[in-house]
């Protein structure tokens, strides 16, 4: 990367180029987005992983367009047509668009129009007739007959053919149409003759209209959709294409000659059979690209707030996948999360042994010592958790509504068969409902966040930028909340910073070979685990109880020196500075600034001891939904509810209120204001109220408000 890289993204981000300079190094040096976040802030002016993630995706383009520019040379050099103002232009752009115009001309093609006529000899006739300097087209055209061009008008049709290649190669040209795109492009849609029924669902857009850069990325996913099922034919044009046409004119035709009528006729050629659908193609890649951007964001800003939901913490669960025919599947977990037992009871119709049911499930809450219950929110979801609401146990028992989305993903895994290989399916998905409820993050990255159920368009958005985004979200999420080294699956610590897969399962085993860790210096006993390994990952670690009380805090190994100096200065332990508020506050920390360490890092430090091995995420409480309300049948308009947020889009929350159908407040009805997008008011899993505004039962929806509620 050059000094030129870093100013273009430095422009591109609006950032300070020393900061940028300084986290490409530490990317080069092996770094993660959340250590340089946390521990390298000294270095990069304090960026923050949104700004840091972002120097490296702009990092990955730039490197790409490099490569581009390699490819595009190499061509143009092995063609011989290479010159120094053309090398100077490729090697002088960073714009990949322009850099794809200055290559057109000279990019390799199949055969064409133009190439056909320029076999049978006609490109000295396209030149004259380009020019425009002579009128006697005909009788020029017939010095150019031959057995393979037979009359006039096909040596003219083939001059006309070059002709528009050439406008279609030109740069100004592309420049004038790609002008009109983006001033007033628009997007039209209608329904594939014939899928009138099949289509229904895509009813809105079977004459459908908008200005391309107004459209929102939800509703252009949507007609994308209809598109690629075959149910709608989408283009899109400039709202005037006559006006674009014209634009061509201006820059090629210099009389009205009778050769500037063949080059007119040309130029239209060239709009409608090249440059249009060029264009065209150009900017559906471009809005789609925004719209996967858009809606990827959503995805991970909601997957952010489901892998940080609150945890209950180490009690003992028992998890129940509750269903009607089947049963529902109990299994009851140690504080640890460690699978006790399973049964399955049947409390609902057909069977309907509610009493049986009841026994067997006070019978396990005294025998395991059972504090909580986690009722998965599928089928038969509400009934269930009515039933244990009205158990009398005879001990405290919460129990807590839990989203299952995924976890029959999950229990068809190689890892679920990896944890539980003697149990069935639905075993391992009652387990993973129970776990969820102790710890959302740890059982949550077992699986494909697109299978959480918390994306919009998630299958239709670009995967490999999808994964790429939602990885680093659980990367972020679990780095954020600092494992438990001793605890930890081999899954969760493959998220910390600098492991991955292999170290991890180093990890798991040297543990299952030593016992418990006793502090993070032993993780360099771990095979393969290197310097570079442990100065990534040991501050996102956690041992509790550890002789050393700074290996339970985010303070990095790299700062204990710093810490004990206080200590030392203050005459007094780690331990006492840790434990006592009024020796922190006496500590002069402008004293410990160093050529490396800067007050950003000192009072990062001064906070963590504050509150060492505080998990930031809070507690889980229980939620209860209205008593009345079980089935949209049970609903009526002007009804005021209670509700939990389960997924927010750009254009609304879906709320679940204790029915099968999640209801949805469009954005426009979630406040008594303007309100552009839905996160300014909601969160994932929040607790709101809401008013019941339409029910349509045959279609399965429910309209919500949170006006005047």
């Amino acid at each position: 990367m050059t000094s030129q890289h870093v100013q273009l993204i430095a422009k591109t981000l609006n950032l300070k180029t020393k900061g940028i300079e300084s986290t490409m190094a530490l990317f080069q040096d092996g770094a993660t987005i959340p250590f340089i976040a946390r521990y390298r802030k000294e270095a990069t002016g304090s960026l923050d992983e949104v700004e840091i993630a972002a120097i490296h995706r702009e990092m990955k383009k730039l490197e790409e367009l490099e490569k581009r520019r390699e490819t595009v040379l190499k061509s143009i050099e092995e063609q011989g047509k290479m010159t120094d103002e053309l090398r100077r232009r490729i090697e002088g752009t960073y714009d990949a668009v322009e850099l794809e115009d200055i290559y057109l001309p000279y990019k390799p093609k199949r055969k064409t129009k133009a190439s056909m006529a320029r076999e049978k000899g006609l490109e000295p006739l396209a030149q004259v007739v380009f020019a425009q300097q002579r009128n006697d087209v005909e009788a020029l055209a017939k010095t150019y007959l031959n057995e393979q061009v037979p009359n006039v008008e096909e040596a003219l049709q083939g001059a006309r053919d070059i002709m528009a290649e050439w406008v279609n190669e030109d740069e100004k040209s592309r420049g004038r149409i790609r002008y009109a795109f983006e001033k007033d492009a628009v997007v039209r849609s209608k329904v594939a003759r014939g899928k009138e029924e099949e289509a229904a669902k895509y009813r809105d857009y079977f004459d459908y209209e908008e200005i391309l850069k107004k459209c929102p990325s939800h509703r252009l996913l949507a007609i994308r959709r209809g598109e690629e099922e075959g149910f709608l034919r989408v283009v899109i044009t400039p709202a005037d294409e006559e006006a674009a046409i014209g634009r061509l004119e201006q820059l090629h035709l210099k009389n009205n000659g009778r050769a500037a009528s063949e080059v007119k006729t040309a130029i239209r050629d060239s709009y409608e059979r090249l440059l249009a659908p060029s264009i065209e193609t150009e900017f559906r890649h471009k809005s789609k690209e925004n719209a996967d951007k858009e809606a990827i964001q959503v995805f991970a800003q909601n997957l952010r707030q489901l892998l940080l939901a609150p945890p209950l913490g180490e009690r003992r669960v028992m998890g129940i996948d509750p269903g009607f025919r089947t049963g529902c599947k109990v299994v009851c977990l140690d504080a640890s999360g460690n699978f006790l037992h399973n049964t399955t009871i049947y409390p609902h119709p057909p069977q309907s042994d509610a009493a049986t049911a009841i026994k067997n499930l006070q019978h396990l809450a005294d025998r395991f010592q059972i504090e909580a219950i986690a009722v998965g929110n599928g089928t038969a979801g509400r009934e269930t958790l009515s039933l244990c609401q009205g158990i009398g146990f005879s001990r405290p028992v919460e129990v807590f509504m839990v989203n299952e989305a995924g976890a029959s993903i999950y229990s068809a895994s190689e890892v679920a068969r990896e944890e539980f290989p003697d149990e069935d399916l639905t075993v391992r998905g009652a387990i993973s409902i129970g776990r969820r409820l102790s710890d959302p993050l740890a059982e949550l990255v077992k699986i494909d966040p697109k299978s959480i159920g918390v994306g919009q368009y998630q299958h239709d958005v670009n995967q490999p930028l999808l994964k790429e985004m939602l990885d680093q979200v659980v990367e972020s999420c679990v780095n954020a909340v600092g494992i438990n080294l001793n605890t930890a699956s081999k899954h969760l610590l493959t998220y910390v910073s600098g492991l991955g897969p292999s170290l991890a399962q180093n990890i798991v085993q040297y543990r299952k070979e030593n016992g418990a860790f006793t502090s993070r210096a032993e993780l360099k006993k771990v095979a393969r685990l290197g310097d570079k390994a442990y100065e990534q990952c040991a501050g996102f670690l956690r041992i509790r109880e550890a002789k050393n009380p700074l290996d339970n805090t985010a303070v990095h190994p790299e700062s204990y020196a710093i810490v004990a100096q206080m200590a030392k200065d203050l005459k007094c332990s780690v331990a006492d500075l840790i434990r006592e508020a009024d020796l922190r506050r006496q500590i002069e920390l402008p004293r410990y600034v160093s050529a490396t360490v800067g007050l950003p890092t000192l009072n990062d430090i001064l906070r963590e001891m504050e509150k060492p091995g505080l998990d930031p995420r809070g507690e889980a409480r229980s939620f209860s939904f209205a008593e009345n309300v079980k089935t949209i049948e049970d609903l009526y308009v002007g009804m005021v509810v209670p509700g939990i947020v389960t997924n927010v889009t750009k254009f609304g929350a879906f709320v679940d209120i204790g029915v099968k159908e999640t209801g949805l407040v469009h954005v426009s009805q979630m406040a008594n204001r303007f309100i552009k997008d839905p996160a300014e008011v909601v969160a994932l899993q929040q607790e709101v109220t809401v008013k019941v505004m339409e029910i349509d039962v045959p279609r399965k929806r429910i309209a919500l408000s949170m006006k005047d509620v």
